[in-house]
């Protein structure tokens, strides 16, 4: 199975859930980083944390793929 065909099959429902909260993750990192106020440097070093781990979870569970053997 090539990586293709891995993002294209179907995902599990845990890894679905984690895959959505992932999102939210990075999209609230994100937000926070680009925010147009004046942000203390801690803030802003959590927030590219939050949005790196939002993105690498987002990746691998959509990744994940069902098992057809079961």
């Amino acid at each position: 199975m090539n990586l293709i065909e891995r993002y294209k099959s179907p995902t599990p429902k845990f890894f679905r859930t984690l895959r959505n909260i992932g999102i939210a993750l990075a999209t609230a990192g994100g937000a926070i980083i680009a925010a147009p106020v004046a942000l203390p440097g801690i803030v802003i070093s959590i927030a590219t944390y939050v949005s790196l781990a939002g993105t690498v979870a987002t990746a691998v569970s959509q990744a994940v793929v069902a098992d057809e053997t079961i």
